[in-house]
């Protein structure tokens, strides 16, 4: 059944049936409602429409890690991400005084394997007595590790949150609806679904793993869908309490007895089948730095779809086409930078200075 929810038809529909606001985002993942989310806060009206169901794809899929200082992110994206994560707490809190669903940080800290050839990162080297009190169940034999201050949160608690919070804004979400199309119209575009046609001042594309596909007017983009396979062992929750990251895995502690492995990185298209053998030797990977935990027979398992780029960095800023922008390639770092696009876009969108630079982000470097 078709879902739409939102604004009162009589506040938002025109004498033909189109919807008529302010802003238009196609994707109703964690980047498309959280800029929905800020642009209400302005004032804005907006609709929001996503093929699926809102939050049905890589945003529920990831392992909700805030990665700001992961060594394997482009260094151009380390602005955006510190001043992301320098917004997660008011993001966070405002999630919850909308929705009234409480979204936690799980973890407060991240264990990040240190190649002896290289020597530390940006973090300080863990010591034995800090792995006994955080990790007490790792086994770091022939390993070095880096404590970085970094965060993580359960995407199924976003999951629950932020559609409820956009809504409670004011805003409109039309889910199982088709983008068919952008076109250009007086002072704005005129954006075709599947449902019906909705006359927008500006049109966003938040499209993720699909965004590529859905130029349809704004010009092709190279995103490409790049599937990631995950898991939940069980531990008891004493035994880990960080985050690690190590060559090929990581394990992220939800704090109840799962710890989530994951990723394997497959440039196989929009496959999103689980393959049970891929899973099972992530676990074997992961048990090795984990030995007390289990990876039971009816193993949770899952795949998602990141939306990669060429050179890894998201796409942020202005279309070719007329009032319409991009947000979108945030590869595996969509959970990161949500409260930080929300904000640079809306300030751009508004004719603001944003708080990082977009240069490095246009499409135009393609």
């Amino acid at each position: 059944m078709l879902e739409r929810r939102g604004l009162e038809r009589s506040t938002i529909e025109g004498m033909n049936g189109s919807i008529v606001v302010d802003a238009a985002i196609a994707g109703g993942g964690i980047i498309g409602l959280s800029l929905g989310l800020e642009l209400r806060r302005r004032g804005l009206s907006v609709v929001v429409i996503d093929r699926q169901q809102a939050m049905s794809s890589a945003s529920w899929a990831a392992g909700g890690m805030l990665a700001v200082h992961d060594p394997q992110n482009p260094p151009e994206l380390l602005p955006l991400s510190l001043r992301s994560w320098e917004l997660y707490p008011s993001y966070l809190e405002r999630l919850e005084a909308l929705s009234g669903k409480h979204v936690p940080l799980r973890t407060a800290r991240a264990m990040q394997y240190v190649d002896s050839a290289y020597g530390a990162g940006s973090g300080d080297v863990a010591a034995a007595a800090e792995i006994a009190e955080f990790a007490p169940g790792l086994d770091v034999t022939g390993h070095i590790f880096e404590w970085l201050d970094e965060g993580s949160l359960d995407p199924n608690d976003v999951r629950d949150a932020l559609p409820a919070a956009y809504l409670a804004a004011g805003g409109m979400l039309l889910e199982e609806t088709e983008m068919l199309g952008v076109e250009g119209a007086a002072n704005g575009v005129l954006v075709q679904t599947s449902r019906q046609p909705i006359s927008a001042g500006m049109f966003v594309n938040c499209c993720g793993a699909w965004a590529g596909e859905a130029g349809r007017g704004l010009g092709r983009l190279p995103v490409a869908p790049v599937k990631g396979q995950m898991a939940n062992l069980r531990c008891p929750p004493e035994r880990l309490r960080c985050v690690v990251r190590a060559p090929g895995i990581y394990l992220v502690p939800r704090g109840d007895g799962r710890v989530t492995i994951g990723a394997t990185i497959e440039h196989v298209g929009f496959d999103e089948t689980v393959q049970e053998p891929s899973v099972r030797k992530m676990a074997e990977a992961a048990l090795s730095l984990l030995p007390e935990a289990e990876a039971p027979p009816q193993m949770d398992m899952w795949a998602g779809l990141r939306p990669g780029t060429p050179d890894g960095l998201p796409i942020l800023g202005r279309a070719e086409k007329d009032h319409c922008w991009h947000a979108t390639g945030h590869y595996r770092d969509g959970i990161l930078l949500a409260p930080v696009t929300g904000r640079v876009m809306a300030q751009a969108m508004m004719g603001e200075t944003p708080d990082v630079p977009l240069e490095n982000f246009a499409a135009a470097r393609f």
